[in-house]
């Protein structure tokens, strides 16, 4: 099963469980509140479902459920995910690209973006709200949408990790901290899900995600609810710079063996070693960002 199949099959569960009425709510933070996700991958899994009838998307106001929690036995079986060469994932790539590149200007109608990339109106509805709930674009007052300049820049994604530097070891100190096992064992099977052949095929998606679910598990564990909101809203906006920096992924088995260091550390409850371990990890990537600055800014 999919990750993206995975996280739809959880959140019917989570219909069920909660025995939501037909013209429910879906609030897709709530639910990766609930599921310790990212959002993106809550907005993704609610987009396959509203392909397949289950809830219905409603401008500004997010999903609703279209069917009675009771009917979710008769949810359609096929709940695949959209194929990799969807056009709006593809638009969504270039559109970051070039906004990257600068081919791209800050300011945009629908109207233009739905010419330059050839899509419906229902194509550009979907596209911008991605990139809306991602963080870096938002609509302008009357007219048209603005992307955001914060993340357009290599220095944005060095300082972005020059923050949780300085936030995400202090949160493994924290007087609350506690992680549970189960957390343990969802990180480190996604970091030997890695090792053993998904660096190389998993999407820039996948590789982004599974990073924000890592460090985000960590701070969570702190239950330090303004370490938390921090580390997700930088989260959510430097995904664009991410994603230009997995052009090489030369780096990615240094990452996971970091990374299952630092549960190895948590797990026998040596948290100082951890937090220190956590430091060293952030300061490698950020020297290993300098040394492909070229690929940030090209």
């Amino acid at each position: 099963m999919s990750a993206q199949t995975n996280t739809v099959t959880k959140i019917l569960e989570l219909i069920q469980e909660d025995r939501l009425p037909e013209g429910a709510h879906l609030g897709a933070q709530q639910i990766a509140d609930r599921l310790r996700l990212s959002r993106s991958p809550v907005n993704d899994a609610l987009g396959i479902l509203e392909q397949h009838g289950v809830v219905a998307r409603k401008p500004n106001r997010g999903y609703f459920l279209l069917r009675d929690f009771d009917a979710m036995d008769q949810a359609p079986a096929d709940l695949a995910p959209p194929a990799a060469d969807d056009i709006v994932t593809q638009s969504y790539f270039r559109l970051a690209d070039e906004l990257l590149r600068g081919a791209l200007p800050m300011q945009c109608s629908e109207a233009q973006l739905r010419t330059r990339y050839a899509l419906t109106n229902a194509q550009v509805q979907a596209l911008l709200a991605r990139i809306s709930n991602e963080g870096w674009a938002q609509r302008r007052p009357g007219y048209g949408w603005e992307f955001s300049s914060m993340m357009t820049t290599p220095d944005s994604l060095l300082q972005s990790y020059r923050l949780r530097l300085a936030l995400e070891p202090a949160a493994l100190l924290e007087p609350g901290f506690r992680i549970e096992k189960q957390v343990l064992a969802r990180c480190r099977a996604a970091e030997m899900h890695l090792l053993e052949g998904g660096i190389a095929t998993d999407t820039a998606d996948q590789l982004h995600d599974r990073g924000v679910r890592f460090h985000e598990s960590l701070v969570e564990a702190s239950g330090n609810p303004f370490f938390i909101d921090t580390i997700r809203r930088v989260n959510r906006v430097r995904r664009l710079l991410s994603y230009r920096s997995m052009q090489d992924r030369s780096r990615y088995k240094q990452h996971c063996d970091q990374h299952l260091a630092i549960l190895d550390l948590l797990e026998r409850e040596r948290n100082e070693d951890a937090a220190e371990a956590l430091a060293s990890h952030l300061r490698s990537t950020l020297d290993n960002l300098a040394r492909i600055s070229g690929i940030l800014a090209s």
